[in-house]
């Protein structure tokens, strides 16, 4: 098995480069299958908020593209200089990949560590490779594997308590801007997941009024009616955008959907009034210009990062136990692909023991049938078989050790030879 994970997260890239490098779900499924064809390679991508990240495995030994070829990978497709790219690009070849993904998929990875979006996230991205045809033994294995690893995660630690994620941090946030919020209006832009979410928490603010925009008015008066808010026509964002106190967007937009230059003619009509906007959005909505520290203040999810550290001051008391378990999975992921990949030679010496066993035990039986008791039968019978079992322990855990050695084929090539295996 090759396998190998690439990409930038909030820990080697800001937002400004994550922005430029996400891929809309179209854009994802497009990229998988282009990665796959042109390396010959399985190949899976994730792209969140906080990272983007390129998964690729050969059953193999075969040669997988480096970090160079990757970056012009991306560089080509988002047309970004790859030398701009290639900095932020962390590398995580084989076992390295493993615990990745797994630490990705039960949010030890994440920017508020605990957060249960992310392994939907993750689950949905595999899921499209898998549709695509783009995954194969190792990817798919993989994934379910870090699903199960998540689960035992957020089962066995209170690593999730408090159901903590992004859009209610985000709330937070705002909190420590406002001391109170009954004479606020809050106008929430998009209609997707994490804007239900955040307006979940928003609620509990009891702000005098919430606004929802949404490019579909038909989700935009859903999603208002069902917190009590009002909403907002897409072609009057800007009549909002005068009367709010907060903004909070989330849409999914690929270009910013306020400029500079628009938001002029919104600040201009606001008397003065401070706003804030919390965009937490990737790509951003709001052009980071518009902030000036005096009237307007804009925050990106990067901002978080001082939210993100007194979350985790909270759950690090269950992060050693977290972090053990992705180690125990990640040693059981490899141990099992390990004996799938020598199963057929198990299988076929196992096979080979279990007919020379028959083979002196049979003729035996045959010569002392009338001498025995059916216990003496059995306790000869058990005793071939447990004897055959020690035969085999010895060359079974040497593949299973070696399998991650340099040495690896050339055991199992002497085991073929040394017991006469076709």
């Amino acid at each position: 098995m090759n396998l190998l994970a690439v990409g930038v997260t909030f820990r080697t890239a800001d937002v400004s480069l994550r922005e430029r490098l996400a891929f809309s779900d179209p854009q994802r499924d497009a990229a998988a299958a282009d990665l796959a064809a042109r390396y010959g390679c399985e190949a899976a991508i994730l792209s969140t908020c906080n990272r983007v990240e390129l998964y690729l495995a050969r059953p193999g030994s075969g040669e997988l593209p480096d970090a160079n070829l990757l970056a012009e990978f991306l560089g080509e497709y988002h047309r970004i200089e790859p030398a701009a790219i290639l900095p932020h690009l962390a590398r995580r070849p084989h076992a390295d990949a493993i615990r990745h993904l797994f630490r990705v998929a039960a949010s030890l990875d994440s920017l508020i560590v605990g957060e249960g979006q992310i392994s939907g996230q993750v689950k949905s991205s595999f899921e499209a490779a898998r549709n695509l045809g783009t995954t194969g033994p190792v990817l798919n294995a993989l994934f379910q594997h870090a699903q199960r690893a998540a689960k035992r995660v957020r089962t066995e630690t209170g690593i999730a308590e408090g159901h903590v994620s992004v859009s209610s941090v985000a709330v937070d946030y705002v909190r420590q801007v406002f001391d109170h919020f009954g004479d606020k209006t809050v106008l929430v832009i998009g209609a997707g997941k994490m804007g239900r979410l955040t307006l979940e928490h928003l609620r509990y603010l009891h702000p005098k009024q919430i606004l929802v925009a949404n490019r579909s008015p038909e989700k935009a008066d859903e999603i208002a009616r069902s917190c009590g808010g009002k909403a907002v026509v897409w072609d009057r964002l800007d009549d909002a955008l005068t009367q709010v106190d907060i903004v909070l967007s989330t849409t999914g937009s690929p270009e910013p959907l306020v400029s500079a230059a628009r938001y002029a003619g919104v600040r201009g009509r606001r008397g003065g009034r401070t706003m804030v906007i919390l965009d937490i959005a990737v790509p951003r909505d709001f052009d980071p210009a518009i902030h000036d520290g005096d009237t307007t203040f804009v925050f990106n999810i990067d901002d978080l990062k001082s939210v993100r550290e007194q979350t985790l001051a909270r759950r690090r008391a269950h992060l050693e136990r977290a972090e053990l378990i992705v180690e125990e999975e990640a040693c059981r992921f490899l141990h099992d692909w390990d004996r799938r990949k020598y199963g057929p030679l198990i299988a076929q010496l196992t096979e080979d023991f279990e007919a020379k066993r028959r083979e002196v035990l049979e003729p035996l039986l045959a010569r002392l049938n009338g001498k025995l008791t059916e216990k003496d039968r059995q306790e000869i019978v058990l005793a071939f078989r447990l004897y055959q079992n020690k035969l085999l322990h010895g060359p079974i855990v040497a593949l299973g050790e070696s399998s991650r050695e340099a040495h690896g084929s050339a055991l199992s090539e002497a085991i073929r030879r040394l017991f006469r295996l076709d």
